[in-house]
């Protein structure tokens, strides 16, 4: 059975974005780009609203691009739930209280059962000195954290 994997603002972002100078944000458009293109389909992908909302602002050009790699991915419900759960984690002051949206795709992914946040936020969302405590609010909510991670780690290689 394919993996639901929810895919983070950051994905779309270096998909869309035009090729980097500096060798680090090469490395990491290059590896989204080899698991767009050779790992997706092993995988089923859903996004939520607060994606759409963040990749669709800014410079249109842009947009549009970022916009045209989310087209068609089923979208997960912001409920009542994901808001609450949202609140917590900003409450827990695990992340900073301008992670709102960061805390948005954790509360959406976690709630809808997603097995896997793919994402490049290494800050606020697949940052390891977090993740167990995250884990810890999320389950006494009732909930399982989903995976945190890039899709570096998502190559299987």
């Amino acid at each position: 059975m394919p993996k639901l994997v929810y895919i983070e603002t950051t994905i779309p972002s270096y998909l869309a974005a035009w090729p980097a100078s500096d060798i680090k944000r090469a490395a990491k458009q290059q590896a989204t780009h080899d698991w767009w293109n050779n790992q997706r389909k092993s995988f089923e992908l859903c996004t939520s609203q607060v994606v759409l909302s963040e990749a669709a602002a800014g410079d249109a050009d842009a947009a549009g691009r970022r916009m045209a790699f989310l087209d068609g991915l089923p979208l997960l419900e912001i409920s009542a739930r994901v808001d609450e759960l949202a609140a917590a984690i900003l409450a827990s002051e695990l992340l900073p209280p301008k992670a709102l949206r960061d805390a948005a795709h954790i509360a959406v992914a976690s709630v809808a059962e997603v097995d896997i946040l793919l994402t490049w936020n290494c800050r606020h969302i697949a940052n390891a000195t977090i993740m167990r405590e995250l884990s810890e609010l999320i389950a006494a909510f009732g909930f399982q954290m989903p995976i945190l991670c890039t899709p570096l780690e998502l190559l299987g290689e």
